[in-house]
C-alpha cells in the first residue's frame, strides 16, 4: 500500500496493490479505528461516499473506498469475463490484505453492493457486517428476472449498457452525462465522466452489465446485514427489494428510503450515512 498527497481537506488517495494489479483508493480517519471498506456503483468512483467517509472518521473508524476494477487506471483487464462479480469478490479480499486488515465491515451501492452480498456470504470470517444500498441479492435479483415482468422490464432498460460496441455508440455517452438525479453535483458528474474518458474504462464500466447475467448458484449471508433501498429506484422494484430478506440468515433490517431513487449514497447523503452508522453501531 502506499500513500499520496491529499486530494480533498480530510481526504487521503491510496494505492493498494493487490495480485490482480494497483487499486486507486481514498481514505480517511485513524488507523486504529473499527475498518470499514466501501465499494461504490456504476458508473461512479470511491468518492461517491465522500460524505459516509467523513462521518465515518468523525465517529472514529477507518474508512476505505476504493475504485472498483475497470474504474482504477492499475486494474483494467481486457474481456468481458475479467468482470464478472466473482472477481470482485475476490478483489474484496485483496483489497482487504493489503491493507493489513483482518475482520472488517463492509458496504457497497449498486454493483458494489452485488458484490458485497456475495463476498459476505463467502467470507463470513473476515466481514463483520454488511450494508447493502440500492441492490438487493443477487439471489433474489435472479428469481424476480425470471418471474416479475415488472423487474424484468425495468433491468432491460439498461440493455443499451450491454450491446456490442455500446461505448462507441455517441447515444451512450449522452445517456451516462443525462442519467444523474439534480441532486448530485454537475462537477461531480463531470469527475466521474473524466473517469470513464480515459483509455479502455468506457468499456470496463459496461463490461460490469455484460459480464453478469445472474443465472448462478447463490449462497445466503450469515452476517448482520442492512439493506438501504430507495421506494424511487428505477430498476429495482419493492418486490425484489423485500425478497433479499430471503436471503440473509443473519440479522437483517430492510431500510425503506421515501422519494429516493437508486443513488441513494448521493441522492440521500445523511439519511444513508445514518442506517450506515446505526447499523455499526448495533453490531
Amino acid at each position: 500500500m502506499r500513500r499520496t498527497a491529499l486530494i480533498e481537506s480530510d481526504l487521503t488517495r491510496l494505492r493498494l496493490r493487490t495480485p490482480a494489479g494497483t487499486f486507486d483508493a481514498v481514505a480517511t480517519g485513524p488507523t486504529s479505528g473499527r475498518r470499514v471498506l466501501l465499494l461504490h456503483g456504476a458508473p461512479e468512483s470511491g468518492i461517491e461516499w465522500r460524505h459516509q467517509l467523513r462521518s465515518l472518521a468523525a465517529h472514529g473508524h477507518r474508512a476505505v473506498a476504493p475504485d472498483l476494477r475497470g474504474y482504477s487506471s492499475g486494474v483494467r483487464p481486457t474481456g468481458v469475463a475479467a468482470y464478472r462479480l466473482e472477481h470482485a469478490v475476490q478483489d474484496v479480499v485483496d483489497i482487504a490484505d493489503s491493507l493489513g486488515w483482518g475482520r472488517f465491515d463492509l458496504v457497497g451501492h449498486d454493483f458494489g453492493a452485488l458484490a458485497g452480498w456475495l463476498a459476505a456470504a463467502r467470507h463470513p470470517l473476515r466481514i463483520r457486517t454488511l450494508t447493502a444500498v440500492s441492490a438487493p441479492h443477487p439471489g433474489a435479483l435472479a428469481h424476480a428476472l425470471r418471474t416479475d415482468p415488472d423487474q424484468r422490464r425495468r433491468w432491460s432498460e439498461l440493455d443499451h449498457l450491454r450491446a456490442p460496441d455500446a461505448e462507441h455508440d455517441p447515444l451512450t455517452s449522452g445517456r451516462l452525462a443525462r442519467g444523474w438525479p439534480p441532486s448530485v453535483p454537475a462537477d461531480r458528474v463531470t469527475r466521474y465522466l473524466r473517469r470513464l474518458a480515459e483509455p479502455g474504462a468506457l468499456t470496463a464500466a459496461l463490461n460490469w452489465y455484460r459480464a453478469n447475467d445472474f443465472t448462478g448458484e447463490y449462497r445466503p449471508v450469515p452476517v448482520p446485514t442492512r439493506f438501504v433501498w430507495g421506494e424511487r429506484d428505477e430498476w429495482i422494484n419493492h418486490r425484489t427489494a423485500r425478497a433479499a430478506a430471503e436471503w440473509a440468515t443473519g440479522p437483517y433490517r430492510f431500510a425503506v428510503l421515501p422519494d429516493v431513487g437508486h443513488f441513494a449514497p448521493e441522492e440521500a447523503a445523511g439519511a444513508t450515512t445514518d442506517h450506515l452508522l446505526d447499523h455499526l453501531s448495533a453490531h
